[in-house]
């Protein structure tokens, strides 16, 4: 299994260490094609993006490809922030972004209404690492992930399942429906195999990520390739190996394709 594109990475311009340009080096010395710069949403107070850095981050995006020819996309990977599907990236900004990927995070600025019955439930009971909730917290926290997928133009769930209890499944057929991929993270693993092989049958595509923090994991998936060997999914099924790069669905809306 051989990386075509890291489509989830992190920069200083929110929670990485490294500078986009340092990222792409990393990407062309282990022979990527693409790699995607997705710094966290908006809504997160500490470790958010700034939306007045977003002009020099499109520069030094442009700067990294040309020095290094790989082609950098600029993303964001936004917050989840209500059970209705509110994310942290709005339609007004999306002629500023190439990638849009969407995952749940502790401490963001959720909706009022989502705090109590959604967001600190989770965070809590991840916390205290309990493996049964409510029936009721699943569903809602289900919910949230399905209207996320249905109401915006979701090219990755990111980590499903990190810090956030849903019905995989029912994720799973959402994104299958509308074009979205889930994620196999190479840093995060919240899914059980017995999870992902209902998952599979699902008919959902995978996209493979390292979720690099730091420049020297950036392409760094040996986590996520011993998942997608254990579990046993079909390599037809990453969109992102052996030479394919993914169909964007947020490019595609964009286009008006």
């Amino acid at each position: 299994m051989i990386l075509t594109g890291d489509y989830h990475t992190h920069t200083k311009f929110s929670h990485g260490k490294g500078t986009i340009l340092e990222n792409a080096i990393v990407a062309k010395e282990k022979g990527l094609k693409e790699i995607g710069i997705t710094d966290h949403g908006f809504a997160h107070p500490v470790f958010g993006l700034r939306k007045y850095k977003i002009p020099k981050m499109q520069t030094l995006c442009q700067d990294a490809t040309d020095k290094t020819g790989v082609k950098v996309l600029l993303g964001v990977e936004s917050n989840i922030t209500g059970i209705d599907g509110r994310v942290d990236l709005k339609e007004k900004n999306y002629d500023n972004f190439d990638l849009f990927l969407a995952g749940f995070h502790k401490f963001v600025m959720y909706k009022p209404n989502s705090i109590f019955g959604f967001a600190i439930p989770n965070i809590w009971n991840s916390f205290i690492k309990k493996e049964d909730v409510s029936s009721r917290l699943r569903a809602e926290s289900t919910k949230a992930f399905i209207n996320v997928i249905k109401k915006n133009p979701v090219d990755v769930i990111t980590h499903l399942n990190y810090c956030c209890y849903t019905d995989a499944v029912e994720v799973a057929k959402a994104a299958a429906d509308y074009g979205t991929y889930l994620e196999i993270s190479a840093k995060k693993g919240h899914l059980t195999d017995e999870e992902l092989y209902a998952i599979v049958k699902t008919g959902v595509n995978f996209i493979v990520n390292s979720d690099a923090h730091a420049p020297n994991r950036v392409g760094e998936i040996s986590l996520a390739q011993q998942v997608v060997e254990r579990v046993g999914i079909s390599k037809d099924r990453i969109v992102n190996i052996d030479g394919k790069t993914p169909k964007f669905r947020f490019a595609s809306f964009k286009g008006g394709v």
